[in-house]
């Protein structure tokens, strides 16, 4: 296919980012692909996290064979590309100024939410490994390379108002609506990570995006310190969302 649009979507971990995944993968112009980096990252991290050894036998740990993947091919010839990356898992030499002809975009979410989500799962975490500083800083390379304004989202406002943010994502993205990003078939899918039987349980649930959020859930001493060191960053990332 001539001209493939290929969509980076640089997003924090527990940020609604497999559902917006999901309302990608719902579009029948559109292949997804989920945290291509995530094995590179554990290899060269060695970071203990969930069934990180079957996440490494199961994926290309190689930063530059899979930064090329990136840029290569769109599977099944599609007119669209979405590809989730994490800013946080870029710890090589590969950044996203090795992706200077994708159309990228930013989720970001409260770290208090972030870091209560994670609580939950009974997962510790550092304020690194939820990647706000990473994240500003892509946003700034981002506009650089476009010399454009950033397309930033905030999880909050898509499940306020879904339909209205995915529409305004398409079309700072310069893409075509598609109502069938509101609504996907539940169950997993073969483009999901292996991880998915340990992270995306509610997900695998959902046949659409789910009810606004509630009162954020109060945290521990520990957890309220990590969260806090991303205020900043998160902050600055927020003033520069769309707003509707």
């Amino acid at each position: 296919m001539k001209n493939p649009i290929r969509i980076a979507m640089w997003s924090g971990p527990r940020n609604i980012s497999t559902a917006m995944m999901r309302s990608f993968g719902g579009r029948s112009d559109c292949a997804v692909s989920d945290e291509p980096f995530y094995g590179a990252f554990l290899k060269t991290t060695g970071q203990r996290q969930p069934m990180a050894d079957e996440v490494i036998a199961s994926m290309d740990c190689d930063w530059q064979s899979v930064a090329e993947a990136m840029r290569g091919p769109v599977p099944d010839n599609k007119a669209l590309w979405y590809q989730k990356h994490m800013p946080h898992h870029m710890v090589a030499d590969i950044s996203i100024a090795d992706f200077p002809d994708h159309r990228h975009a930013f989720l970001i979410r409260d770290p208090d939410r972030v870091v209560a989500s994670y609580a939950a799962k009974r997962v510790e975490v550092t304020a690194d490994d939820l990647g706000y500083a990473r994240q500003l800083d892509y946003v700034e390379e981002a506009s650089q390379m476009t010399g454009k304004a950033p397309i930033i989202l905030n999880s909050a406002d898509i499940l306020r108002y879904p339909e209205a943010h995915l529409q305004a994502l398409c079309s700072a993205l310069e893409i075509p609506w598609d109502a069938g990003m509101l609504k996907w078939e539940a169950g997993a899918r073969e483009s999901d990570g292996i991880w998915a039987s340990h992270w995306y349980g509610r997900v695998i649930e959902t046949t659409g995006f789910g009810k606004a959020e509630s009162a954020i859930p109060e945290l521990g001493a520990r957890e309220q310190a990590i969260a806090d060191q991303c205020r900043d960053a998160y902050e600055k990332l927020s003033e520069m969302r769309i707003r509707l």
